[in-house]
């Protein structure tokens, strides 16, 4: 274990971000206490031994595929969106084998040496569309996030086979691959549920970006976060968890977290804050977080599925066509994307900046 000691004469900043270590390097030191740095307010920790058990119905719903065409499926899915904004699929069709190998690839990758992950770091990435970093936004941020990320926004297959690391490159792009049909799909049935005739694909998934996630085992996880809390800025995530678990959900109604429970060979959907704005607040992006773990390595690996850069987004006529008032106005969504990225994870704040 390394005493405090030496903690003290180590730069962590430097040693964690521009040294390209990330928190991974930082765990192997065998660190007995965790960093100063990494020490978050007492309001935004969460101590698993102390969070009330939520009841056995408080759990998002788990929804089988296997019959797509099933109008129950159909409801199903609208209703989670509409009260939890968050639900598992199973029975998708995304193999089980790309799953794995997915999942291997990002163990594969956060092995390789920190002068080779460094590589693809802000300052040194070919392009922005590749990145590995650590935490969220460290310049911007008061206490960090116990987390590392390998960032890869897809913009063609050729793009991808030039820049994308080698060792995950072909998985992650079979995973993308893998589950635009279900991405489709889920799309179509809550677009029906607006009374949206006309879909636009273009709108709703024309960007897709993959997240490799690497959150290191941590000496004092009820001190800190894996992550902070936060909607996301996309139309529909798609995330895949390891068996470890620890994404919790907030409840709107109780105001509670729920722990969204790995099941086998799922995928994890939730509504993003571009969905929540098209659909004037019918469809919720809910807040979530992920807790440090202090007895095992976790990973994830979410797709987001997003609008263009260049897409105006807000409400959807249809949506407005009984008479309904605006929530959102509308907005650039590159603009909304780069206030998301310019500050701390802070809960639902972000759609703070499309209201009307």
């Amino acid at each position: 274990m390394a005493p405090a000691s030496s903690m003290n004469s180590l730069n962590i900043l430097d040693f964690v971000v521009n040294k390209g270590h990330g928190v991974k390097g930082l765990a192997e030191l065998g660190l007995d206490t965790l960093p100063h740095q990494y020490i978050q307010p007492l309001h935004e920790r969460f101590d698993t031994t102390t969070n009330e058990e939520a009841p056995p119905n408080d759990c998002i719903p788990v929804i089988d595929m296997s019959n797509w065409d099933d109008p129950k499926v159909a409801e199903a899915i609208c209703d989670a969106a509409q009260k939890w904004g968050f639900f598992q699929i199973v029975n998708h069709g995304v193999p089980i084998h790309v799953l794995e190998d997915v999942k291997d690839a990002t163990h594969q990758f956060f092995k390789l040496p920190a002068q080779e992950k460094h590589k693809y770091s802000k300052e040194r990435s070919v392009t922005n569309r590749v990145r590995f970093g650590t935490s969220f936004t460290p310049e911007a941020e008061k206490a960090l996030e116990w987390k590392d990320f390998l960032s890869l926004f897809f913009v063609s297959d050729d793009e991808a086979a030039s820049l994308w690391p080698p060792v995950c490159r072909n998985q992650a792009l079979e995973y993308i691959k893998s589950s635009e049909l279900i991405v489709k799909k889920l799309l179509e049935i809550l677009m029906k549920g607006l009374n949206v005739k006309e879909i636009d694909e273009s709108i709703l998934m024309g960007s897709k970006r993959i997240n490799l996630n690497y959150y290191p085992k941590c000496p004092n996880p009820e001190l800190t976060v894996g992550v902070g809390r936060h909607s996301d800025v996309s139309t529909l995530t798609i995330l895949l968890q390891d068996d470890i678990g620890g994404l919790y959900v907030r409840n709107t109604e109780t105001m509670k977290w729920v722990h969204v429970p790995p099941v086998t060979g799922s995928l994890v959907i939730n509504v993003g804050d571009a969905l929540q704005i098209m659909s004037n607040g019918k469809y919720k992006s809910i807040e979530h977080r992920v807790i440090a773990n202090g007895s095992s390595n976790r990973i994830s690996v979410p797709i987001f599925v997003n609008p263009r850069p260049s897409d105006i987004i807000g409400p959807l006529p249809e949506v407005l066509h009984g008479g309904e008032k605006p929530v959102y106005k509308n907005v650039l969504y590159s603009d909304y994307v780069k206030h998301f990225f310019r500050k701390a994870h802070d809960g639902k704040a972000t759609v703070e900046f499309a209201k009307v």
